[in-house]
C-alpha cells in the first residue's frame, strides 16, 4: 500500500518536486543571497514539500475505502487542520523571508489560526466531516481564507512600498500577487481540487520572484536594496533632460555608530534609512545608494513643490528612527543644466546642512 501511495504521490507532484529541487540548487549555487535569507528559503522549501505530502494524504484518504470510517475521518480531520493552518504560516514565512528587517511577530496571526484549527478537530468551529466524509464548514469556516488574504495584501503592499517602482521589481511582485490571490479565490471556483496545486503555485511564484531578484541585483545595492551607483550613471545618461531635480542625502554620525557599536549596527542604520527613502519616493523619483552613507534621489518631470514634499516625507520618516541625515537639493525647470552641475549644487547644499549638524553635535552621536 505504501509503495502504491508513493508512486501516486510522485506522479501527481513530479512538477513540484522538480521545481523545489531546482530552487534548492539555485540557492546553494548562488552567492548573491545572504546566508540568513538562504536558510529561511530552504526551510520554506521544506515546508512546501511537507505540506504537499499532507495534502496528498488528505485527498487519498478522502477517496479511500477504509474499513474503519471513524479512524479515516479522524486522520483526515487532522490533515485538514494542518492544511488550513499551513497556508497562512507559509505566507507569514514568505513575508519574513523576502521583506528586509521583518520581525517574527508576523507569525502571530498564523499561530493563533493554527490553534483555532486544532481546536476545530473536536469542536468543528472551522470545519468538520459528515458521516459521508464530506466537508462541513463551521461558524469560522472562512477564517483561514480571510487570514491568508490579509497576509497576501500586507506582503504586496510592503513589497511595492519598499521597491524602487521599476518594472523589473514590479513584474515579479504582480506575479506573486496573482499567485497568492489565486490560492485564496480558486478553492471557491474549483472547489477542493485546487488544494492539490496550491503547493506548485506557491513554489513557482517564489522561484520566479527570486530569479527576477537575482537579475535585478546588477543594478541594486546588496545591503539596502536601493539602486546602486552603476544604475545611477547608466540611467541618468538616458533622457537626462527629463531630470528636474536631484536630492543628495548623507547619514549623520555613521562613523560614530561603527566605532561604538560595530559595523553591523552601521549596516542596520543604513538599511533603516534606505527604507525611509524608498517609502518617501513617488512616481518618477528613484533612490540610489552612491556609496558608504551617501544617497541620491533623481526626480524626473517633478515640480519644485513635489521635490519639497519629497524632502518633507523623508524628514518625517527619518524622524521616526533614531538616526538623522543631512539633505540638499538642486532644481531646474528647462532641462538645460548639466547633470554634473545639478549634482554639485545638491551636494554643496547637503554638505552645508551636514556642517550645521556637526556644529550642534560635535561628537557625531546619534540622537
Amino acid at each position: 500500500m505504501f509503495a502504491e501511495m508513493l508512486d501516486h504521490y510522485i506522479l501527481q507532484n513530479w512538477i513540484l518536486i522538480l521545481i523545489l529541487f531546482a530552487f534548492v540548487v539555485f540557492l546553494v549555487s548562488t552567492a548573491l543571497i545572504d546566508k540568513k535569507a538562504t536558510r529561511r528559503l530552504l526551510f520554506l522549501i521544506g515546508e512546501i514539500f511537507v505540506l504537499s505530502i499532507c495534502v496528498f494524504c488528505e485527498f487519498h484518504f478522502a477517496h479511500d475505502e477504509f474499513k474503519d470510517i471513524a479512524v479515516l475521518r479522524t486522520v483526515r480531520t487532522v490533515l485538514m487542520a494542518i492544511r488550513y493552518s499551513a497556508a497562512p504560516i507559509l505566507l507569514a514565512h514568505v513575508i519574513f523571508t523576502v521583506v528586509k528587517r521583518m520581525k517574527a511577530l508576523v507569525f502571530i496571526p498564523a499561530g493563533v489560526l493554527a490553534v483555532i484549527d486544532i481546536v476545530s478537530i473536536p469542536t468543528g468551529i472551522v470545519f468538520s466531516l459528515s458521516e459521508e466524509n464530506k466537508l462541513i464548514r463551521g461558524p469560522l469556516g472562512y477564517l483561514p481564507f480571510i487570514v491568508a488574504g490579509l497576509y497576501c495584501a500586507f506582503l504586496i503592499y510592503v513589497l511595492i512600498r519598499r521597491s524602487n517602482k521599476r518594472s523589473v521589481e514590479i513584474i515579479p511582485i504582480i506575479l506573486l500577487a496573482v499567485s497568492f490571490v489565486s490560492c485564496i479565490t480558486f478553492p471557491f471556483i474549483f472547489r477542493a481540487d485546487f488544494a492539490q496545486i496550491f503547493c506548485p503555485t506557491i513554489a513557482v511564484a517564489l522561484f520566479i520572484y527570486y530569479v527576477f531578484s537575482i537579475l535585478s541585483l546588477v543594478k541594486k545595492d546588496a545591503l539596502t536594496g536601493l539602486l546602486n551607483r552603476q544604475a545611477y550613471y547608466s540611467e541618468t545618461s538616458r533622457n537626462y533632460k527629463d531630470i528636474t531635480a536631484i536630492v543628495s542625502i548623507d547619514m549623520n554620525g555613521l562613523k560614530k555608530v561603527n566605532d561604538t557599536y560595530g559595523h553591523q549596527a552601521g549596516d542596520e542604520a543604513l538599511i533603516a534609512l534606505a527604507i525611509c527613502f524608498s517609502r518617501a519616493c513617488k512616481v518618477n523619483q528613484s533612490a540610489y545608494r552612491m556609496g558608504g552613507d551617501e544617497f541620491a534621489i533623481v526626480c524626473r518631470k517633478n515640480t519644485e513643490e513635489e521635490v519639497f514634499k519629497l524632502i518633507e516625507r523623508i524628514n518625517e520618516l527619518v524622524s521616526k528612527t533614531k538616526y538623522t541625515c543631512s539633505i540638499g537639493y538642486s532644481f531646474q525647470k528647462d532641462g538645460h543644466t548639466e547633470l554634473e552641475e545639478l549634482l554639485k549644487v545638491s551636494d554643496e547644499r547637503m554638505y552645508t546642512a551636514k556642517a550645521e549638524y556637526y556644529k550642534e553635535h560635535p561628537t557625531g552621536d546619534i540622537e
